[in-house]
């Protein structure tokens, strides 16, 4: 199906831009939603606006074959923050799409801690809008990706923890016995472009991460750090209060000064949660054709 014509927000972003890389790459024709002005080129037809313009939506949409929704708020100082883009932004992507003669296809690019939205604002908001988009199934051949903790070239959230180790700590909220999954961002690309490039549209929930049996813990990150580094690394675990304290004031000061944190009491309880491993068959068995292929061990070098 490469050559056809596919829609993508959050082009700019971590994740978006690494796919719009890789969209041009497999022959893909691309529309792509920007706030700022870009220049448009053979393979990328750019569209300005946002979430909120329907009419720049409608352009982005029109005489597609698929949607491709990375966009998303990843930070904020109210739930009211995450919902606006989150779950209204959606809605009127989902809706846009929809009022086309032939719907395209639509993959909501999401996030694990959807599994478990009472634990923070944006989890609350990433759940919200997966029921948005299951909701209008009969209309929109849709599938969503849940995604864990994604990491690779240009990433902002996962590098600075891996810097650390090289300096010999790996710092940590919670307790020892947390496990979680990591997902190169080079596989969850693969995923979506094997998602695009089937006959016929696959529909469903899907949790992503590299497939290493049972995930990760502290010191298996901690043992893959010092192989690959040469040198001892020692877990370090903050206090939960002490960790807890700090993002409250955060919160509070964001609130007073009016810009949008990352580290809130949410924030905390996703960081501390017991499990964030995935289970990747129910995927590989839609997606014969994906299996992530990049594990820590490989990607840590590249990955700071």
């Amino acid at each position: 199906m490469s050559g056809q014509l596919v829609a993508v927000t959050g082009a700019t972003g971590f994740i978006g831009r690494i796919l719009l890389q890789s969209l041009i790459k497999e022959g893909w024709k691309v529309r792509a939603l920007t706030r700022r002005h870009q220049t448009d080129n053979e393979s990328t037809q750019w569209v300005k606006g946002d979430l909120d313009d329907l009419d720049a939506l409608r352009a982005l949409v029109k005489d597609v074959s698929a949607v491709v929704h990375c966009a998303g708020q990843v930070r904020g100082n109210s739930l009211q923050d995450f919902v606006h883009t989150n779950v209204a932004g959606t809605r009127n992507l989902v809706s846009t799409s929809i009022q086309q003669d032939s719907p395209p296809r639509f993959l909501l690019i999401s996030s694990l801690a959807a599994r478990e939205p009472e634990l923070s604002w944006y989890a609350t908001s990433k759940r919200m809008a997966e029921q948005l988009v299951v909701d209008h199934s009969d209309a929109l051949p849709c599938a969503i990706f849940r995604p864990t903790a994604v990491y690779g070239p240009g990433d902002k959230e996962m590098s600075p923890l891996f810097r650390a180790t090289r300096r010999g700590i790996l710092p940590m909220v919670g307790q020892p016995a947390m496990r979680f999954g990591l997902l190169h961002v080079s596989d969850l690309v693969a995923a979506v472009l094997c998602w695009l490039s089937t006959n016929t549209p696959v529909r469903g929930v899907y949790e992503l991460d590299d497939g290493t049996p049972g995930g990760y813990d502290s010191a298996s990150v901690a043992a893959i750090a010092r192989d690959v580094w040469k040198r001892p690394v020692r877990c370090l675990f903050l206090p939960s209060p002490l960790v807890s304290l700090i993002a409250n004031i955060n919160l509070l000061s964001a609130r007073l000064l009016r810009y949008p944190p990352m580290l809130t009491p949410g924030k905390v309880r996703e960081l501390q949660h017991i499990n964030w491993v995935c289970d990747i068959t129910p995927l590989t068995r839609a997606l014969p054709d994906w299996q992530p292929h990049i594990r820590l061990r490989d990607a840590l070098p590249q990955a700071i």
